[in-house]
């Protein structure tokens, strides 16, 4: 029997490293693909990394996997607003569709608007900086510790320590000052919501109920807008599910993909 292939993409100024845990949960038991997705990693570059470039980019990276059956497609925070906006477009490419955080509400109007606002700010400064400027700025230390300490909700002190360590090795490798900044303005423009009504494959949204960039009242609100949804919440953790509470998204993932289709 021919393993379900599952297709994983990552967020904002992530890499592939950041769905690893997941990953390891999952096992052998599936086919698991997992890309940087342009403008960071190993992703390729875009023109203008809008999310109509982001979504052709997707078309024709399952395209070329060459699979001979749908691959299920999970999209993790900015990933999840390029899966679901991939899924609208193309929902025939797909088996189902995985959202976990989703980002289900406009960043400026979330809890976090202010802090929204100034990380606009930053982001436009570093893109106008000269360039041997810039990327220590959008690289700088601090910035990237404050961010991982915020959405951070673990006490266990291990795991913080590696929850900080994987984002000052991973997060600042992103391609270019124009990439990362021009991904923002995308990732700040567009939500799940957007598109949800669309979206005729069957799907799973996984949250956290302390998550501070789409709070559990408009996650449950974002379930309700699709044909066919179901929302799985996971206590005590925030955004960052795939770091705190891998074996938990990956059992709601395992037994979605076993779930029958409704009909």
């Amino acid at each position: 029997m021919k393993k379900t292939t599952i297709i994983m993409i990552h967020g904002f100024r992530g890499t592939h490293h950041g769905l690893a845990r997941i990953a390891e949960e999952l096992g052998d038991t599936y086919n698991l693909i997992i890309p940087d997705i342009p403008g960071f990693g190993e992703g390729e570059p875009l023109e203008d990394y809008s999310l109509d470039s982001y979504v052709t980019w997707l078309q024709g990276f399952i395209k070329a996997q060459k699979l001979a059956t749908s691959p299920v497609l999970l999209g993790h925070s900015f990933g999840s607003i390029i899966s679901a906006a991939y899924a609208a477009k193309y929902p025939k490419t797909i088996a189902k569709l995985i959202l976990v955080n989703p980002i289900g509400a406009p960043a400026l109007e979330g809890p976090k608007a202010i802090m929204t606002r100034l990380a606009v700010f930053y982001y436009w400064v570093g893109e106008t900086l000269p360039a041997r400027l810039a990327h220590p700025w959008l690289a700088a230390r601090p910035i990237v510790m404050v961010m991982s300490i915020t959405m951070a909700k673990t006490k266990d002190k291990q795991l913080r320590r590696y929850i900080h360590d994987q984002h000052l090795q991973y997060f600042s490798r992103f391609h270019s000052p124009h990439s990362v900044s021009r991904s923002f303005k995308t990732s700040t423009s567009h939500s799940v919501r957007d598109v949800a009504a669309d979206i005729s494959v069957p799907t799973l949204l996984i949250a956290g109920d302390n998550d501070d960039i789409t709070p559990l009242p408009k996650q449950k609100e974002l379930v309700t807008l699709f044909p066919d949804a179901r929302l799985k919440v996971i206590k005590n953790v925030g955004h960052l599910t795939h770091y705190e509470t891998p074996d938990q998204v990956a059992q709601f993932v395992t037994d979605f993909i076993a779930s029958p289709v409704r009909k």
